[in-house]
């Protein structure tokens, strides 16, 4: 029986977890401002995300089971504020890229599972490519919830932009952790 450590870093990341349905009822409150909540609520996950794998580091308390959730809270954050989104401003514009992201999140995470079943995880190990994905995503998603224009700049389209450029390397780096699991290679 294996035994789930409880430490500072997982509860961190339980944290973020936590954070999707407050994030959720705050995005359909009725008040001029939830918009500005949401993305600091967003902030907040993406800053928990960094602290719980720093501390994990730092501290030494890197276990199985917060390697398992870390990018479990993350794709779940992900998958939930796009279709929020998506919901929200209803466009076969933002529906398209929102569907390949959350799509390849889905194949990843199952590619992942399998090679470890197999005992062939190490080839699908997150590549700098995914990182730039991620980054271009993450800013995407807080520019897409704050949606309004500021200092005359336009936020939403800007989002809309860096989720088609994150869409687009999605497709890359996915493409790439195929072909990793399929011919071999050390790294996707």
């Amino acid at each position: 029986m294996m035994i789930i450590e409880y430490n500072l870093p997982t509860i961190i990341t339980l944290l973020r977890i936590a954070l999707i349905p407050l994030l959720t009822v705050v995005f359909y409150l009725p008040w001029a401002y939830s918009n500005v909540l949401c993305t600091f609520i967003f902030i907040l996950a993406g800053f928990t995300d960094w602290l719980d794998g720093y501390l994990a580091r730092k501290m030494r308390m890197e276990t199985p089971f917060g390697a398992f959730l870390d990018p479990v809270a993350d794709k779940l954050m992900v998958a939930c504020v796009l279709v929020l989104i998506v919901q929200q401003q209803g466009s076969p514009y933002l529906a398209v890229p929102a569907a390949i992201i959350i799509g390849r999140e889905i194949t990843i995470a199952s590619l992942r599972e399998w090679m470890a079943e197999i005992g062939q995880r190490a080839k699908v190990q997150v590549s700098q490519l995914a990182k730039w994905k991620t980054a271009s995503q993450m800013l995407a998603i807080g520019l897409l919830l704050y949606r309004e224009d500021l200092f005359g700049i336009p936020v939403n389209a800007l989002g809309y932009g860096l989720l088609y450029i994150a869409a687009i390397l999605t497709l890359w780096s996915m493409a790439n952790y195929l072909k990793a699991a399929l011919t071999g290679s050390a790294q996707a």
